[in-house]
């Protein structure tokens, strides 16, 4: 029972904090090996002098154990500072602009696409809030709006706008936006897997076949409107796996979206 709950903290550890598992320079074992470490749900919290010797900057994930099983959130007394006022950053807003003196931040990979626009980490996405998050934050990033700025917060104005403009274009794709939920979540997706359903593998080879051979743009119209309305049906399965923690058939879903795709896009080149 032991031994399976020090695996789970170690991999909860390479989570929150790679470099422990990665070949940067390791901490060495004594620095805390004389650290007790509560490993029982009667002790929910990891103590803090174990935290302070493996986390010692602005910001760290802090693995802590909770109903069960162990979880990353982030220090209560850790917050990211501004690189130029150093005032605390709001822990209701993500870290791409100061609040305080509005300059713009270095790029946060901790923070993820959905977190960028205040979007909940959901595959439906209601309303104009993407799109009108995306031009206030083009409007703050640009690189052509900071020109009165020093060299240091170009750049980083320049990484942040790039960032946007990928997190904005993933999340408006919905089969890009399907992938990078299932990335965040860390479920493996194999886009390639071998097709093993028959009825799928006929279908497959029929359509490829009427592609192939038909020269008439309105069959190939027709065709491609039948295959983006089974695009849409396997759109509505991913979304209904990933509410339901489906990790198959979430990726089932993605291979479906993504070879309907591929064939929408084969017609497209041939009108």
């Amino acid at each position: 029972m032991w031994t399976k709950r020090l695996t789970t903290l170690s991999r909860t550890l390479s989570h929150c904090y790679p470099i422990l598992c990665s070949t940067s320079p390791q901490i060495p074992f004594h620095s805390y090996s004389q650290v007790s470490i509560p490993l029982s749900p009667s002790s929910p919290h990891i103590k803090e002098a174990f935290a302070s010797k493996l986390f010692q900057s602005q910001r760290r994930l802090i693995p802590r154990f909770q109903s069960g099983k162990y979880v990353c959130t982030l220090s209560s007394i850790e917050k990211l500072k501004c690189w130029n006022c150093n005032s605390e950053a709001s822990s209701n807003h993500p870290f791409l602009v100061c609040e305080t003196c509005a300059s713009v931040q270095h790029v946060d990979e901790s923070i993820d696409y959905f977190q960028i626009f205040g979007l909940e980490k959901r595959y439906e996405i209601k309303g104009k809030n993407l799109e009108l998050k995306y031009k206030d934050w083009q409007m703050k990033l640009h690189p052509d709006l900071v020109h009165t700025k020093s060299k240091k917060e170009k750049e980083f104005a320049a990484e942040q706008s790039a960032r946007v403009i990928d997190a904005y274009r993933t999340l408006t794709n919905s089969l890009s936006r399907a992938k990078y939920l299932v990335k965040l979540e860390g479920w493996h997706v194999d886009e390639e897997e071998r097709i093993l359903d028959p009825e799928l593998l006929g279908e497959i080879m029929e359509i490829r076949e009427t592609i192939e051979e038909s020269g008439d743009p309105q069959s190939l119209k027709h065709i491609q409107a039948q295959l983006r309305e089974k695009y849409e049906e396997w759109s509505k399965s991913f979304g209904v796996a990933f509410e339901n923690r489906n990790a198959e058939e979430a990726a089932s879903s993605i291979r479906r979206m993504s070879y309907y795709k591929r064939a929408d896009e084969e017609i497209t080149k041939k009108l």
